[in-house]
């Protein structure tokens, strides 16, 4: 079992930056795929990053130039920098899990088993 708690959701104004951070409860983080996902109004959730436990990264291509996503397996921590923001990043952003013995980084939130309860980023214009 996974608990994940996202932080750093906030109100900023387009061109600017957050970073968020979501900490992973548990002894086994180092073998978990970590995630980030976002759900505006109105639309599915989407996938936006992702890393594996050796730090094979995927990012959506919307995000892609403007987001970093990184681990800390020291610190059972994800973080996921946000540069460059623009109203179209404005969504839930949520942290999700996956256990998984392969290195490949899926980008369905399908395959993610644990979730955490998200994180509110709102990009004024």
């Amino acid at each position: 079992q996974v608990r994940l708690v996202e932080s750093g959701g906030g109100l900023v104004q387009a061109g600017g930056s957050l970073r968020l951070s979501c900490a992973a409860s548990g002894r086994t983080f180092t073998t978990y795929h970590m995630g980030w996902f976002r759900q505006a109004p109105g639309k599915e959730r989407e996938f936006a990053a992702a890393i594996n436990w050796s730090g094979t990264i995927r990012y959506a291509d919307s995000v892609k130039g403007r987001f970093t996503i990184s681990r800390d397996n020291a610190k059972n921590t994800v973080y996921l920098q946000m540069d460059s923001l623009n109203p179209e990043d404005t969504a839930v952003y949520y942290c999700a899990a996956t256990y998984r013995t392969t290195g490949y980084v899926s980008t369905s939130p399908r395959s993610y088993d644990y979730w955490g309860q998200g994180t509110q980023v709102t990009v004024s214009s």
